[in-house]
């Protein structure tokens, strides 16, 4: 029960926090921010909202020094918007989700150029002998068999004891 609560203040913070960001902040630092998601603890006292940033580094550093500066009219913001008692304190915490896709993304185009390198391989590989040194053709194998049979004699049907 706690839990669903929590999830429903964590989306209602996200939703709020995202609206007043697509009004805009009065600070020329703000870069374009994405909220991606938001944790809310237990006791629903405390908020921390992770975002994204597109752009360079000075641009996230910048974003983030808005975001401080002005967390106090988004906590207003959202006390606003918020049926609870107490308004969360909010903390600001940049995401690292397209540094992540960008690294996993590097790490399955490596894995696919392998995979084509080893199949350009194994296509144009012959065998070290002959394809299989066991296996006998089937002419050899039936000449074999009645060779053997005639070694021993058919087999009489009144010696066996069935």
């Amino acid at each position: 029960m706690a839990g669903e609560r929590q999830a429903r203040v964590a989306d209602r913070i996200r939703v709020v926090l995202a609206e007043r960001l697509e009004k805009g902040l009065r600070d020329p630092r703000l870069g374009f921010v994405t909220i991606t998601d938001v944790k809310v603890t237990g006791d629903l006292q405390h908020a921390s909202v992770f975002y994204t940033v597109m752009g360079d580094e000075a641009l996230r550093a910048d974003t983030a020094a808005a975001l401080k500066s002005a967390t106090g009219l988004l906590r207003t913001e959202v006390g606003k918007n918020l049926n609870t008692r107490l308004t969360p304190s909010l903390e600001f915490f940049l995401d690292a989700i397209p540094e992540n896709a960008d690294h996993i993304a590097a790490l399955l185009r490596e894995a696919r150029e392998r995979d084509e390198a080893v199949a350009a391989l194994a296509a144009s590989g012959a065998y070290a002998g002959d394809a299989d040194p066991y296996v006998k053709p089937r002419a050899e194998a039936e000449d074999d068999a009645s060779t053997a049979e005639e070694e021993t004699g058919p087999a009489d049907e009144a010696d066996s004891p069935h």
